[in-house]
């Protein structure tokens, strides 16, 4: 699994012209599942996003907190699926999206995922949004820092 994660100051999903889901201060992530993944990597995907310090402390000092840390407001993670980050331009001008995991075992994986970051959230279901799975959807956000790193199930096997 492959994940672009941002933080951000806010962040919406719109669907067909309708607000689905917005975020306030917390991470923009979009996940892109490999047609090789399996519930290991979504494990292991969400361990390292909910753990990563990329937040500053009530000092102002730098990359001390993570996502799940207890604060005023509450920071939210936002999530959409996003199958394209599995895609090349290896050979010629149009985009090779073979790597991409096929729709239904992909949609199954990701609600799983999301399942298990809910879980292992301190609020729970309350810090978690996401957007609607296969639609084309119009992502805003106000990156803050600007702060994106990305984490790839991958490179824990390298």
């Amino acid at each position: 699994m492959r994940a672009v994660v941002q933080r951000v100051l806010r962040a919406s999903v719109d669907v067909d012209g309708a607000l689905v889901s917005s975020t306030g201060p917390g991470l923009m992530v979009l996940v892109g599942l490999h047609v090789e993944d399996t519930f290991e990597d979504a494990q292991w995907l969400a361990g390292k996003l909910l753990k990563a310090r990329v937040f500053p402390d009530e000092n102002g000092k730098d990359w001390t907190q993570s996502v799940t840390v207890e604060c005023e407001p509450a920071r939210q993670i936002l999530f959409v699926s996003q199958f394209t980050l599995h895609g090349s331009f290896a050979s010629g001008n149009k985009p090779d999206l073979h790597n991409a995991m096929p729709p239904v075992p992909a949609k199954q994986l990701y609600e799983t995922f999301l399942q298990h970051v809910k879980t292992m959230m301190p609020r729970g279901n309350d810090c978690v949004r996401d957007g609607v799975f296969g639609a084309a959807m119009e992502v805003s956000l106000v990156n803050h820092g600007p702060v994106t790193f990305v984490l790839d199930s991958r490179d824990r096997k390298a």
